[in-house]
């Protein structure tokens, strides 16, 4: 990988970040009515009184521009604003519910990344029988599912055959690893299996693909056995659009946990956010949606410096 082509990325990596934060400091305040009168809810008295307190609060009394600059300035010192209702720093609400997500997403891809690998080449290496076309057709019924509609009922089932199974809640790692497993199991199920349907389908696709190609047939008549001709030659060509589809795939995990989240009642991220919008909690929901968007995009940049590892034409363009 070439420090030119790493230069470039880190360049647009800023730029779509610094994109990010104007998407999102301009997202609630573009929405139509009083950003003010939408936070103090409709349960409190609202008199002009109460407004001007709450926009000086906020910083909502200063020009848009100034506004913006407080807020982006703010960012490199880790400050991210003040909860309105707790009045402590969003950062530390935040780095206090981050792990369940972070967890629990990364399990996710490491199970439907990890499986699918395996699962399409067999797919590929199968093709036409009756044991491949069976795992073709789970792996369309995977698509179908919803991830929700997957947690819920395996909660009931297994609270019909393993009562004293927990299934719903958190435990931290550190503080008991196989019941923060336990509780992980269905969740990360829930949320993988379309993840792992997807790509288990693309590897076919790219394998099948790679299985036809000259080098391919060049290496079967020097007398390169089948096994070799999947794994070692064929596998590496299928890996770049594998991969380029983890990093989007990532981004919509990280969209549905916050719906996992509330079906196990894992108190992550997306249990936060949408407290925080049930609350009007202007600061709390602009620097959590700054957090997980800017994960999303991270994770894609981190994707296409592996996508240059793996094939380094790609970082001489």
């Amino acid at each position: 990988m070439s420090s030119r082509f790493l230069v470039t990325r880190l360049i647009d990596l800023a730029v779509v970040l610094f994109g990010v934060s104007i998407v999102v400091f301009l997202m609630i305040r573009l929405i139509p009515g009083d950003a003010v009168a939408i936070m103090l809810g409709a349960n409190t008295e609202i008199t002009p009184e109460r407004i001007a307190e709450l926009e000086r609060r906020v910083g909502l009394d200063q020009p848009i521009l100034i506004q913006y600059f407080n807020w982006f300035t703010g960012l490199f010192r880790g400050d991210l604003g003040t909860s309105i209702w707790t009045g402590r720093p969003v950062a530390a609400e935040i780095a206090a519910n981050i792990w369940p997500t972070f967890e629990l997403t990364f399990l996710s891809v490491l199970v439907g990344a990890g499986l699918s690998i395996p699962l399409g080449a067999f797919m590929a290496q199968a093709r036409g029988k009756g044991a491949e076309v069976a795992v073709r057709i789970g792996a369309i019924a995977g698509l179908t599912i919803p991830s929700f509609w997957l947690g819920i009922v395996s909660i009931f089932l297994l609270s019909k055959l393993l009562p004293g199974f927990s299934a719903l809640g958190y435990v931290p790692f550190t503080e008991d690893p196989l019941g923060n497993l336990q509780r992980m199991i269905l969740p990360v199920i829930a949320l993988s299996l379309p993840m792992l349907a997807n790509l288990s389908r693309l590897v076919r696709s790219a394998m099948l693909d790679a299985l036809g190609q000259d080098y391919i047939r060049t290496a079967k008549a020097k007398g390169a056995s089948k096994r070799r001709l999947v794994y070692r030659h064929a596998m590496r060509n299928a890996l770049i659009p594998f991969i380029t589809s983890v990093g989007v795939a990532t981004g919509y995990l990280l969209g549905g946990a916050i719906v996992v989240e509330q079906v196990f009642a894992i108190p992550g991220l997306g249990r936060l956010v949408l407290g925080a919008i049930a609350e009007r909690n202007y600061p709390l929901v602009q620097a959590t949606i700054l957090v997980m968007t800017s994960a999303f995009v991270i994770v894609n940049f981190l994707v296409d410096l592996l996508y240059a590892v793996i094939d380094p034409r790609v970082s001489r363009r």
